[in-house]
């Protein structure tokens, strides 16, 4: 039996039960790869339905939505997919009694993050054109992500990832994506207006693994750069989906001068030094290409470190309970992207830029405190909220430690 809503969906498996999923809007059928023109059958939905002969041929999401007219400040390019994530922690997906599904993938989880907190986003991808794919769809309109350079193909399901989440709150993956629609997007299917009309585009490494996609996101990212958009990058590292460690690290590599911020974590500089210390600030300094303009590194509850050409440090993070760590590291950069969007002056004045790093350690923070990528992200509310918390915190501590040492000297 599977209890669903639009954010989330438990689903219990046992020896006699069925993964049912619920009946979100879709067109009638598909059959034999004409897609009948019709009135899309929920008014909340994105998704146009088109009059298609011969082979079934993707489709775009309506244009119906408030904020098409306005250009995003944020474009975010590449995979949107459904995470199932386990009810119970530390046990292996096979031992799992029941998951949550949960909406996720990298970009999409950016695009979603910068809109909770008040920004302008938009998603640009590929999904099925199946149930998954339209709940996907209804998820980024009513989180006021543009939507209009989703794709929906009708050959091919949407992409979905099972996680397995370790005592500690890390996580593991296993994919089903052969090949999933995501793979699929072409360099026709791109909307290039609304990517160079951005302020930032951002992306990841996954969908620079198979053709076509990898030909799409080389040709969407050469026209943001092009347009003089600030390009950002975070790699996502995902092994299983690569061939090889050594193909995903030229993969990975292969865009890395074309980004003027990347996001890395600790494993991933470790991974692309092949094995060098992650906490060396000369071993980071070997990734900072002349054109980069910031390098930021997250460690988990920990913070995050930043290099520029004139200035580097590390930003303290905030302890908390973690749940489930999906997540966190795109609200860190839906954190840090929708300040810069606001100004990107931040990029030459350390003291704003800390600020900002911090607002954006309290969004990965925050997000680690439930379950799923995309159900987790925070509003700018709990982020104000979070900060002032721990803002009071310090100060409580702070005057404690004054207390003592006067009350240590005056005896």
């Amino acid at each position: 039996m599977a209890l669903c809503s639009a954010a989330f969906c438990s689903v219990n498996f046992g020896s006699n039960s069925r993964l049912s999923v619920p009946n979100f809007s879709r067109p009638d059928s598909f059959r034999s790869g004409v897609v009948k023109s019709t009135a899309f059958s929920s008014s909340s939905s994105p998704v146009r339905r088109l009059t298609l002969q011969g082979k079934a041929k993707a489709f775009a999401a309506d244009n119906s939505s408030p904020d098409t007219n306005e250009s995003p400040d944020v474009v975010c390019f590449g995979e949107m997919l459904i995470d199932f994530v386990p009810t119970t922690n530390g046990l292996s997906l096979a031992e799992a009694p029941a998951f949550k599904k949960a909406p996720g993938g990298a970009p999409a989880n950016v695009a979603v993050g910068i809109a909770r907190l008040g920004g302008s986003s938009a998603f640009i991808g590929k999904v099925g054109a199946d149930e998954f794919g339209y709940m996907l769809a209804d998820i980024l309109k009513q989180n006021n992500v543009n939507s209009r350079g989703m794709r929906f193909d009708p050959g091919a399901r949407t992409a979905l990832a099972f996680v397995t989440l370790k005592d500690n709150g890390e996580r593991e993956f296993m994919f089903y994506r052969n090949p999933s629609a995501d793979m699929l997007l072409e360099e026709t299917e791109l909307d290039f207006d609304i990517i160079k009309e951005a302020k930032i585009f951002h992306y990841g490494s996954i969908s620079l693994i198979t053709e076509p996609c990898k030909s799409a996101h080389v040709a969407a990212a050469k026209a943001a750069k092009d347009a003089g958009v600030l390009i950002s990058y975070d790699p996502n590292l995902r092994l299983p989906l690569w061939p090889s460690a050594e193909s995903a690290r030229e993969g990975i590599l292969s865009i890395w001068d074309t980004a003027d911020i990347i996001k890395i974590s600790e494993e991933e500089i470790s991974f692309l030094t092949k094995g060098e210390d992650p906490y060396d600030d000369a071993v980071v300094r070997k990734l900072f290409h002349p054109n980069l303009k910031l390098l930021l590194v997250t460690e988990g509850p920990d913070g995050c470190r930043y290099y520029s050409k004139e200035f580097n440090g590390r930003v303290s993070g905030l302890k908390v309970d973690a749940i489930d760590t999906t997540g966190a590291g795109d609200a860190f950069v839906a954190g840090i992207l929708s300040q810069l969007a606001t100004d990107l002056s931040l990029l030459q004045d350390e003291s704003r830029l800390r600020e900002a790093l911090k607002f954006a350690n309290a969004c990965g923070a925050l997000t680690v405190m439930e379950r799923g990528a995309i159900p987790a992200l925070p509003s700018m509310k709990a982020v104000r909220e979070v900060l002032l918390h721990f803002s009071t915190l310090a100060i409580d501590v702070a005057e404690i430690l004054f207390n003592n040492e006067t009350h240590v000297a005056d005896s």
